[in-house]
């Protein structure tokens, strides 16, 4: 049986229905693939709402605070389509990174992953759950919540990739695969059926939207990458 990680970013997720089409996704991978861990951002602007709502409480937000205050984004999220596919029929669980065993360094806001405890996650597999993990955020020695940056939830997803030796990674984005140009922008734009490693990173220094230290992270543990 093999093993699928995806990633949803917050646009595919900014709906209720939308969060509907995310689930149905999923369950279709589920059906045809085997095992599925799916990674998810915070709904749409849920980040900057709480961004703004933190600066109206102070004009320097404590850091520490402030990511915990963040991570609460991908949890609304993560339990969201966990219960969508629980109402399709689907046995699903929703873990925060700390549940998931994300383990980071303490550097707030900009946390680095320090290792991976997959242990949780294949019980939840094993039980034959599809596994809901909130990203963008992970915790410290110290049980401590952090988040991993902005745009971050594509590393969780490469890192979860890793940890279990997944058959791919699936990051799926706003536009369908990797162009050479931003093809709403430019209309000659052109398709790139597969990229290495270092030419996804120059494309990423250039805007491409994917996290430039997912990609590193995907170099170094050689996870097969699929954008769409």
């Amino acid at each position: 049986m093999s093993l699928v990680v995806q990633k949803y970013g917050g646009s595919s997720l900014a709906t209720p229905e939308l969060i509907k089409s995310v689930a149905a996704r999923i369950r279709s991978a589920h059906d045809s693939e085997g095992n599925v861990v799916a990674t998810v951002s915070a709904m749409g602007d849920s980040t900057d709402n709480l961004l703004s709502i933190a600066s109206e409480i102070s004009e320097i937000p404590d850091l520490r605070e402030l990511d915990v205050l963040l991570s609460t984004g991908e949890l609304q999220s993560c339990a969201l389509v966990a219960m969508a596919l629980k109402s399709m029929g689907k046995k699903a669980v929703s873990l925060s990174g700390a549940q998931a065993g994300i383990r980071t360094d303490s550097s707030y806001g900009k946390a680095k992953i320090a290792g991976v405890d997959t242990g949780r996650i294949n019980e939840e597999l094993e039980r034959g759950n599809i596994v809901i993990v909130a990203g963008f955020q992970g915790v410290t020695h110290d049980s401590d919540i952090t988040t991993l940056g902005r745009g971050a939830s594509d590393l969780t997803a490469v890192a979860l990739a890793a940890g279990l030796k997944a058959d791919r990674c699936e990051i799926y984005t706003d536009v369908e695969g990797i162009y050479t140009a931003d093809p709403r922008l430019v209309s000659d734009a052109r398709k790139m059926t597969q990229v290495g490693f270092e030419e996804m990173l120059e494309l990423a220094s250039y805007g491409a939207k994917m996290n430039p230290r997912s990609i590193e992270l995907g170099m170094v543990f050689q996870v097969p990458i699929l954008v769409a």
